[in-house]
């Protein structure tokens, strides 16, 4: 009598490598690690895996060291995503990733863009940027993220792409609006210089606080973000819908930030705004129910 087959692992991966990159999404303690699980295996995998990877050039960027040393750690990036092109990994991480970009097609120039987002926030403190610095910002640090999963999402598509585009600075500026009062803590203002301008605010983290026109240009940037979000709602119905299903969940509980926000009217933005604890219950049970 004939042994049943065992099921392969994830992407046929070393189960070792699995645990490895699971285990710094777990530790992460992001509600991603539970609403991803939600994908089929191999598609979990590659999304772990790139989380994984965006969690570790992140953490070079903002743990304390040298600008020496994080640009070595970088480039070093840079050189293991170059080798994945050509078949090399050298430890779990990297093994992983060269297993999602073979089964799903990932683009290194989207890894590349990620690492060099990281940078623009290693390099110097980012303190009221040009408009289209701040997009390109957001593209390399957002959107790039979701070019790379929308394709482990199951859509590799011209318009998915267009959902990356436009939910990745949705997410961000969100994002931002958010953590206006502790960025000035970091000696950091990521609003764009010329609404500061306009507006009458100070280009300067801790005085911009205050500036009677803060909520005035926090309310523009806020309506920018809802245009965004709207621009990806389009796309995805030009999208494979089941794979649209996790970016539609990762997309609900910012929305309603940015909807709780905007009720304060951003009159206190050294405080940060957070989704009331049954808020978050609820967006957490729809992702590992979905």
């Amino acid at each position: 009598m004939s042994l049943a087959k065992l099921p392969q692992p994830p992407l046929g991966a070393d189960p070792a490598d699995l645990e490895f990159i699971e285990s710094l999404v777990r530790r992460s303690g992001s509600s991603f690690y539970y609403g991803m699980r939600m994908l089929p295996p191999d598609r979990r995998a590659a999304v772990y895996a790139i989380y994984a990877f965006c969690r570790v050039v992140d953490d070079i960027a903002d743990e304390p060291g040298s600008l020496v040393s994080k640009r070595e750690a970088l480039d070093g990036w840079r050189e293991r995503i170059g080798a994945l092109a050509e078949g090399r990994a050298d430890d779990g991480l990297t093994r992983m990733l060269l297993l999602s970009t073979r089964k799903f097609d990932l683009r290194g120039q989207d890894f590349l863009a990620i690492i060099d987002g990281m940078q623009m926030d290693a390099e110097r403190e980012i303190v009221a940027p040009p408009m289209a610095t701040l997009d390109l910002y957001c593209d390399r640090v957002a959107s790039a993220v979701g070019r790379l999963s929308v394709r482990a999402f199951g859509d590799a598509s011209p318009p998915a792409d267009r959902v990356a585009y436009c939910l990745g600075r949705a997410l961000q500026l969100t994002n931002i609006l958010r953590d206006i009062g502790e960025d000035a803590e970091r000696s950091r203002l990521y609003l764009p210089r010329e609404w500061l301008a306009e507006e009458g605010v100070p280009p300067n983290p801790r005085a911009a606080l205050t500036s009677p026109g803060l909520p005035r240009l926090c309310g523009r940037l806020a309506a920018l973000a809802r245009d965004h979000y709207r621009g990806a709602e389009e796309a995805m119905r030009l999208c494979d819908q089941r794979a649209m299903k996790p970016a539609r969940m990762m997309a609900a509980p910012y929305r309603a930030l940015l909807t709780r926000m905007e009720k304060s009217g951003f009159r206190h933005p050294e405080q940060r705004v957070r989704l009331p604890a049954w808020q978050k219950a609820w967006f957490g049970f729809r992702m590992m129910t979905a």
